[in-house]
């Protein structure tokens, strides 16, 4: 099936302009990077960026320690 969907596309694909081409392209290129964002998932570099900035943060002591959040969840 999948094959067939992607015959059709192709077919319909090769009897578009280039200004088209483009559109579809650029949608494309959104429906794909919305997918990403949604997914909850992250690529290495955001991974290890969120890591080295979570470092910065507890070496400049911006953390709690368990402790505290013990405190602070006991008042939710």
């Amino acid at each position: 099936m999948a094959n067939a969907l992607d015959q059709k596309l192709y077919s319909y694909i090769t009897q578009l302009n280039v200004a088209e081409k483009k559109s579809v392209l650029l949608m494309l290129q959104t429906f794909l990077a919305s997918r990403d964002i949604n997914s909850g998932r992250v690529n290495i570099e955001q991974y290890n960026k969120e890591i080295d900035d979570a470092l910065i943060e507890f070496e400049t002591g911006n953390f709690i320690t368990q402790q505290e959040m013990e405190k602070q969840a006991a008042r939710w």
